[in-house]
């Protein structure tokens, strides 16, 4: 073959592929989707909209200049993710970033080539989105929310600290979060059982099913409340708490931001930490390594923060030893 038609042939192989990772990099900029269960609020616990393209900032990756950010939210509508995941992977993006289990199901039931970035789900083995944390085969990897095998009973266990005299607990879940459906079972009937607590389950899908969710928890004569952690409960974060706040009882959430919203007191990870570790394996991957050969990682540090003013309206003294375990007490 002569020099003008090897040249010809090279042109017409570079031009005439799709567009990948590698294609876009040369030219410089990146398209990024990012699906959310809830919706774009200033103060959203898991504002991944925010988090995630703030934390690519710090690595280089600027909205506007090298990155194109395209943000689907389902805005507490769980059935809608499906379109909205179909919709993303139709603008074929270099990657995407869910958050929550559903979303990367959505997503992963999508498209079985583009990467994928979890945030925040509890066990991704258990939930059947990858095979193990060690190598996940696949098109998705990322970060999980918790460490599996007594997360949930933790919790549990906090929250009967903070009031020790009560025996019935409404537990708010969401049945359409698989880490609901697989972790309540195998962890919470033994610790109710090890603290002498009766479990009332309720139930919400959706942001409007919220409330007659926790007028049913009343109606049952609940003592206090265990919300477990969805981000359908959170949009925005101050809602669940000021209808709980109605009900005048004790609750423990997941996310630190409703209890900067006048929640009682939570427990679970850093956030934005595993956003800025999620942000590194954006980065990986359009640098071209592949999600299934990242291993997922898991928190490492959980924070207990107690809003006591918001215990003094439901005349709640918190234990002092618990305060003493505080990360954070919020005056």
């Amino acid at each position: 073959m002569n020099r003008r038609a090897f040249i010809a042939a090279v042109a017409f192989a570079l031009f005439a592929k799709p567009l990948t990772v590698t294609a876009q990099t040369a030219a410089g900029v990146y398209r990024l989707g990012i699906l959310h269960p809830g919706t774009w609020t200033p103060s959203d616990p898991v504002l991944l909209g925010n988090w995630i393209p703030e934390a690519l900032r710090e690595l280089g990756y600027i909205e506007g200049q090298n990155l194109i950010v395209e943000r689907r939210n389902a805005a507490g509508q769980p059935d809608q993710l499906p379109a909205l995941a179909r919709e993303l992977v139709a603008l074929r993006p270099d990657l995407i970033v869910a958050s929550s289990p559903q979303p990367n199901r959505a997503v992963k039931d999508a498209t079985s080539t583009i990467p994928i970035v979890m945030f925040a789900v509890g066990d991704p083995v258990r939930a059947g989105l990858v095979a193990n944390l060690a190598r996940p085969g696949g098109n998705l990897t990322g970060v999980a929310a918790v460490v599996p095998g007594g997360f949930m009973a933790k919790m549990l266990e906090l929250l009967h600290q903070a009031v020790p005299k009560a025996t019935r607990i409404a537990m708010l879940v969401n049945p359409t979060n698989e880490m609901h459906r697989i972790l309540v079972p195998l962890e919470i009937p033994e610790a109710a059982r090890r603290l002498g607590v009766q479990i009332q389950t309720i139930e919400a899908r959706t942001v409007d099913e919220i409330e007659p969710a926790l007028n049913a928890a009343v109606g049952e004569r609940a003592e206090a409340l265990f919300i477990q952690g969805d981000p359908v409960f959170n949009s925005p974060p101050a809602r669940l708490p000021q209808l709980v706040a109605r009900t005048g009882l004790p609750a423990l959430y997941f996310f630190r931001t409703q209890v900067e919203a006048g929640g009682l007191m939570s427990y679970g990870p850093v956030l934005p930490e595993l956003s800025r570790r999620a942000a590194i394996y954006v980065d990986r991957i359009l640098k071209g390594a592949k999600p299934g050969d990242l291993a997922i990682e898991q928190p490492t540090k959980f924070e207990l923060v107690i809003n006591v003013r918001a215990a003094r309206a439901i005349t709640l003294e918190i234990p002092p030893a618990l305060l003493a375990r505080a990360d954070e007490v919020i005056e």
